[in-house]
């Protein structure tokens, strides 16, 4: 099966779009998770420091939702979009909640409320993602 490069362009883009959408709306409508980070201010930078440090962090998730857009098309089976990127998206979050959240909260000074409120957004934002991805991209 030949990799359709135009598509995992269209789908990195539209799933960092998607990701970065949905984790500004649940900061702006869940303003308790804000509150929570700010509870650290030796761990996590505060809004000036994150603003600086934004256009690096965006480039970060960029190139990871190309790796991500090209996992999906490596392992891409006929079907659904939604039903595929659903599955996607929530083995990535399963990923992300292991592989970061709960070993953050190991290694990292933060509470038990902070990383809840960090599973429930990342396991979202991961989910849409992945239904984003699946939903545009299809071989060439």
């Amino acid at each position: 099966m030949l990799i359709n490069y135009v598509r995992i362009a269209i789908a990195s883009v539209a799933a960092f779009i998607a990701y970065m959408g949905t984790g500004a709306l649940m900061f702006a409508a869940l303003p308790m998770v804000g509150e929570e980070f700010r509870k650290y201010p030796a761990v996590y930078r505060g809004h000036e420091g994150q603003m600086s440090h934004l256009p690096l962090g965006m480039a970060g998730m960029l190139v990871a939702m190309v790796a991500l857009s090209l996992l999906y098309a490596r392992f891409y089976r006929d079907g659904s979009g939604l039903a595929g990127g659903a599955w996607f998206g929530t083995l990535i979050a399963v990923f992300v909640l292991g592989a970061f959240v709960l070993h953050n909260h190991s290694n990292l000074n933060i509470g038990a409320a902070l990383t809840a409120y960090s599973a429930v957004a990342y396991c979202i934002e991961w989910l849409i993602a992945g239904i984003v991805i699946g939903l545009i991209y299809r071989p060439a």
